[in-house]
């Protein structure tokens, strides 16, 4: 992308702002966000934004390490885990609040919003999870797990378009940005 995703903006707001958001006005507390030693300014925005920083001394191996990074953080307490990855700026907080609502009354495993078939982010995982997240065997990261309890998951109907923008691409990005710059009902 040629710069961090998470300070790449949409309306004014950062990719990080809009996720740390979505989390805190969903009802996530506390939000983390993991960040790279030397992602100085992608810190900074993450604490502007509310969030718990997290620095991860080796982000080679992919969103994984940070995940466990921040398991190792929560105490006993905590009934489950919200994952928004950065480069899905648009999830809306109510959405968050609803896969929220929903996994507590179920009691569920895991939680994963769907538009249709296609299933989206945030992925919701039980405590009862975290020693699968954690375990340094795993291949293929959080997806994995998911896959594993796909049966047993609630999957969840949402109207929220938002779970399915993942923005990997210059291209992706742009045409998100044109689409707000017309549409000014998409944004946040």
């Amino acid at each position: 992308m040629g710069e961090p995703k998470g300070l790449l903006e949409l309306d004014g707001r950062t990719f990080l702002s809009r996720t740390v958001s979505a989390l805190v006005e969903g009802g996530c507390d506390p939000v983390f966000v993991v960040v790279a030693v030397d992602e100085k300014e992608l810190a900074a925005e993450a604490a502007r934004a509310g969030a718990v920083v997290v620095e991860n001394l080796a982000p080679g191996e992919g969103p994984i390490t940070s995940l466990r990074l921040v398991l190792t953080l929560l105490d006993s307490t905590v009934a489950g885990l919200a994952y928004l990855p950065v480069d899905h700026p648009m999830v809306r907080p109510e959405t968050v609040s609803t896969l929220l609502q929903t996994a507590r009354t179920k009691n569920a495993l895991l939680t994963i919003p769907m538009i249709g078939d296609k299933r989206g982010h945030p992925a919701l995982f039980s405590a009862s999870l975290f020693s699968e997240l954690s375990d340094l065997s795993l291949e293929g990261g959080a997806r994995t797990v998911v896959h594993r309890h796909l049966e047993k998951a609630t999957q969840l109907q949402v109207e929220d378009p938002g779970i399915l923008v993942d923005v990997d691409t210059p291209e992706a990005y742009r045409a998100l940005s044109n689409t707000l710059g017309s549409n000014s009902e998409g944004a946040r």
